[in-house]
């Protein structure tokens, strides 16, 4: 699951990764406290998030690191992580730039709402995904 050899710093060890090498990841917004995404660490990743301040993801679908922002411009700069007291969550305290975490062009992925026996959206697109990701 690795992209290359690294030698990761001691402390990646003391957090409690799945058989596969993972970690859930919650993503939240400095200053209002909002869930933006909970995405997947690896290892890897966990130590580059760390160490370049910006949130650094395993894409389960690509199988490879994921660069939060790195086709839509909407890094997550982070200003803190913490390790939940079992040791298998992060939770990254971010910076979302460009105000859109999601990549349906909302703020957040948690944009939809159980109304009754439906999901429903409630949270605006704020720039169409056909923007944001040219193909």
């Amino acid at each position: 699951m690795s992209e290359s050899p690294v030698t990761l710093p001691a402390w990646v060890e003391e957090v409690r990764f799945d058989r596969d090498g993972l970690v859930p990841a919650i993503a939240q917004e400095a200053g209002t406290g909002r869930v933006l995404t909970l995405a997947w660490m690896n290892r890897e990743a966990l130590a580059e998030t760390a160490a370049s301040g910006r949130a650094v993801y395993w894409s389960r679908s690509r199988s490879r690191l994921w660069r939060k922002g790195e086709e839509s411009g909407h890094v997550q700069k982070v200003r803190e992580i913490r390790l939940d007291c079992d040791a298998d969550v992060i939770l990254l305290e971010v910076e979302q730039v460009g105000g859109i975490a999601c990549h349906t062009g909302r703020h957040s992925c948690f944009f939809l709402k159980l109304e009754g026996d439906r999901w429903e959206p409630v949270d605006p697109v704020l720039r169409d995904p056909d923007q944001i990701y040219r193909k």
